[in-house]
């Protein structure tokens, strides 16, 4: 959020422009710095805003190694520029997820999922640990799909969400999807898994079902369990 608004008051980048990927951090011990990768989601012209900038310019990222870089910035770009092409994705069995904790779902399925929904957006506007995703870097904003299926997709519907349609962003940048299956929920989050490797994402499926765990895994998607999605909501002890 910083860089996003340090990016807003010199270069007059528009709050919903860009959209945060992932963080590089190097700590030094004594003191540490974050370079914050994102990606343009609404094309703009930057700005000079104050006195700490001479000339502002988009450069191809296949030419930003020709440029006399400072040699700070030249040296993270060797392993920044390589990290450019992870795109990183989720996909969740929301039925499942929600299934897997006792805590009175039944009784009323689209209110469980959309607090699923809320949860899972502020989870992934915080940034996931690379570790959590098998990734290098630091923190990653992994693109994310929630799969509603039967009665849950009420919320959805409640949050005026068409299939496939993304909800609102924050300040971070980051925004998740709603995907009402029009069917069975599985294979709708085996089409969404087709659809994102297809697109060279990596995605993670969350599921704890054997049988939709072997499809996606078929599909090239890395699978894990509703348990995983718990401890990162840090909703399991």
């Amino acid at each position: 959020v910083a860089a996003l608004r340090e990016a807003r008051e010199e270069a007059v980048v528009p709050r919903d422009a860009v959209r945060q990927r992932f963080w590089s951090v190097l700590d030094l011990g004594i003191w540490s710095y974050t370079t914050v990768i994102a990606d343009v989601i609404e094309p703009f012209d930057p700005q000079i805003a104050d006195a700490e900038s001479v000339a502002l310019e988009w450069v191809p990222v296949e030419e930003v190694a020709e440029r006399p870089l400072h040699p700070g910035f030249a040296s993270a770009w060797e392993h920044l520029g390589p990290l450019l092409s992870v795109r990183p994705a989720v996909v969740i069995d929301a039925a499942n997820v929600v299934g897997s904790v006792p805590d009175g779902w039944w009784r009323d399925r689209a209110g469980a999922a959309g607090r699923l929904i809320d949860r899972v957006g502020q989870w992934q506007a915080r940034g996931v640990d690379a570790d959590a995703l098998e990734l290098p870097g630091a923190h990653w904003f992994p693109d994310v799909s929630i799969v509603l299926e039967g009665q849950a997709k009420a919320a959805g519907l409640l949050e005026g969400q068409a299939k496939g349609a993304a909800l609102p962003a924050d300040d971070s940048g980051a925004g998740i999807r709603v995907v009402l299956a029009p069917g069975e929920g599985d294979d709708e989050i085996v089409a969404e898994t087709q659809r994102r490797v297809a697109s060279g994402e990596q995605v993670v499926v969350v599921t704890s079902d054997r049988g939709l765990a072997d499809r996606v895994s078929a599909a090239g998607a890395r699978v894990v369990g509703a348990g995983w999605l718990l401890d990162q909501l840090g909703e399991r002890a």
